[in-house]
């Protein structure tokens, strides 16, 4: 018997230690099994908001306290992840003035903003270059490229300049390399960044096919995994499928230089993403053929995503903008509405949707920075129950499946208790 107990005490200890570290928010590095996120063994899943914003107000010290406030109130929402720049190249007060010279006092405004979120339990994903001019973008690479005696014909030789890329290439080595003045922890050993983001929305409209993206998406995949075997990856893409595709009759009639499938396959990006703007992309069409336009395109690549990719997929942005014509809150709440309960209907039955990040969360006083697309939680009740209620639902089914699996070890242990004790 006193042998027994013994044996018994230490196993007991460790499942308990194990079943006090699942359910630590924020703890560890999420990554991917099959078509889903995991933390600490258990699925995970990341209903949140995007916030370009928070590195340039956390490098003004009188502006802190609005990034304090989103990442203290959005676990109250049940919001899980934060989408927001790691970028903003040449200008005033640019994190990289100009190749490889940073200012320093940007950078420990995102120091600033990683930290806040670790210190809340918000995941991170963090992007790297944007695709347009605003904050730099692909536009202020090439240029800085032309200057070097580069001869340039497009913006979309961001793609396949030698030195272009190679800019490129050192930045993201700065940025993961990047030890935060604030927890003394490098950003490749921090667990609180979910993932890197290649581009926020790569586009490559001079060819079409999709085969330019595609050979800078695998290069730069197969970078960012030389300096970072931790973190998971993504591409930053939009869901377009190229001119060939079977579901290419999907896309809006416009074309971008993506493929959602063969850029989503290639071995470094461990999940896929989603943009949808149906009021952008159709704002000819009325709001019923928006939401029709929506649920076809969420389908499809849910679908994908478990079928073809066998890989998770995340909802990184949609919204609807309040300056659209004819707007009501109950417009938007819709369409909030359908994003959630799609990504809910796949993650019940262990599908590859896994979260979605609306476009974008503001607190008050911004509004400087208003495109019509910000919600500040609160002045608008309506939407903030959707987003609140359907946030918790995802919450409480992660909780729910985290619980299976640890009965399930605890089954286990307690058949491996019964195997040590029939042998002695």
């Amino acid at each position: 018997m006193e042998k027994k107990l013994h044996l018994v005490s230490p196993l007991l200890l460790v499942l308990l230690l194990s079943l006090r570290h699942q359910f630590v928010e924020g703890e560890g590095f999420v990554q991917t099994k099959g078509v889903q996120f995991v933390l600490n063994g258990n699925p995970f899943y990341a209903n949140g908001f995007n916030a370009y914003w928070l590195m340039t107000l956390a490098s003004d010290a009188s502006q802190r306290d609005k990034v304090s406030t989103v990442f203290r109130e959005a676990p109250g929402n049940s919001l899980s992840v934060a989408r927001t720049w790691a970028f903003s190249d040449g200008g005033s007060n640019a994190l990289q003035y100009s190749p490889g010279s940073y200012n320093e006092q940007t950078f420990q405004g995102l120091d600033f903003v990683v930290s806040e979120a670790g210190k809340y339990g918000v995941k991170l994903i963090l992007s790297l270059v944007n695709n347009y001019d605003s904050f730099g973008g692909k536009k202020q690479y090439v240029n800085w490229a032309r200057n070097q005696g580069q001869y340039i014909s497009s913006d979309d030789d961001f793609f396949s300049n030698s030195l272009v890329k190679q800019y490129y290439k050192n930045h993201v080595k700065a940025v993961l390399t990047r030890v935060n003045t604030v927890t003394g922890v490098a950003y490749k050993d921090d667990p609180t960044i979910f993932a890197w983001e290649l581009m926020n929305e790569p586009r490559c409209p001079s060819d079409p096919s999709g085969a330019t993206i595609q050979k800078w998406i695998t290069e730069m995949a197969a970078h960012v995994k030389s300096i970072d075997a931790n973190h998971m990856l993504e591409a930053g893409l939009e869901g377009f499928y190229a001119p060939t595709a079977a579901r290419s009759q999907i896309n809006p009639s416009f074309q971008i230089g993506t493929d959602f499938i063969s850029n989503n396959l290639i071995s470094g990006i461990d999940f896929a993403t989603l943009h949808s703007y149906p009021d952008q992309w159709m704002a000819n069409s009325n709001d019923d053929a928006q939401l029709s336009f929506l649920s076809n395109w969420l389908d499809a690549h849910i679908q994908d995503a478990q079928d073809v990719l066998r890989k998770p997929l995340l909802i990184t942005e949609f919204g609807k903008s309040l300056k659209d014509p004819g707007y009501n809150n109950n417009q938007r709440d819709a369409l909030f509405s359908m994003v959630y309960s799609k990504i809910y209907l796949s993650a019940r039955n262990e599908g590859a949707a896994a979260g979605g990040l609306f476009w974008q969360l503001f607190v008050p006083g911004m509004d400087n920075y208003s495109d019509g697309y910000e919600v500040v939680l609160g002045e608008t009740p309506s939407t903030t129950n959707v987003i609140t209620a359907q946030c918790k639902k995802l919450h409480y089914l992660r909780r729910m499946f985290a619980r299976a699996n640890n009965l399930d070890k605890a089954e286990r242990a307690k058949e491996m208790r019964e195997r040590q004790g029939r042998g002695n």
